[in-house]
């Protein structure tokens, strides 16, 4: 696993502007929540949410200092960050697009606005005093383009551990149950 960090705003590289519409996700909707934690990790083996309940959905998302940005593309959303503060730390919780979406530099502009926003949450979060630092981390889980965006975006590292992860073991538990591949595998269709 990856660590990675920024301590000032001036460290964010802005990746190029996308024709997308990213939006602050105001309502606790622990079904929306989840659709955007299996939709985008389903294909990277995100399962430590996957058993929880209505009620821990809506604990997890009502904690102080907590956001989640999404773009908009054709009408649906393609991915999100969810990021919380504490102290005067930001940490960015999920990131990551929808399969349909990757490779099309959205990751980069939803990132850059993302962090953007991680320097400014004490604004909107008495709970929150003033950022000093925001951090994330990835693992070889995570799709592959995630530790390269991280540190164009101005994110260095500094901390690796090395970690087993029996639950990488395998096919990735994917979006819905029968999924059949990892992003990038096109599954033939049956002619109707």
């Amino acid at each position: 696993m990856t660590y990675l960090q920024q301590h000032s705003p001036d460290e964010l590289i802005a990746a190029r502007e996308q024709p997308v519409e990213i939006r602050r996700v105001e309502e606790v909707s622990p079904e929306f929540a989840r659709y955007l934690y299996t939709a985008v990790g389903g294909h990277w083996h995100w399962i430590g949410k996957l058993g929880w309940n209505w009620d821990q959905w809506v604990d997890w998302l009502s904690r102080p200092g907590f956001e989640t940005y999404v773009p908009w593309a054709g009408g649906i959303p393609a991915g999100y960050v969810a990021m919380r503060g504490v102290g005067s730390e930001v940490e960015i919780e999920n990131f990551g697009l929808l399969r349909g979406f990757i490779g099309r530099g959205l990751g980069g502009h939803l990132l850059t606005v993302g962090l953007r926003n991680a320097w400014t949450l004490h604004e909107r979060h008495e709970s929150v005093d003033p950022i000093t630092r925001v951090w994330v981390n990835t693992n070889t889980l995570d799709g592959p383009a995630a530790l390269a965006n991280y540190q164009a975006r101005g994110l260095k590292p500094y901390k690796t551990v090395e970690e087993e992860r029996p639950d990488g073991d395998g096919p990735s538990p994917g979006p819905w149950p029968g999924w059949s591949g990892p992003p990038g595998v096109v599954r033939e269709v049956p002619a109707g």
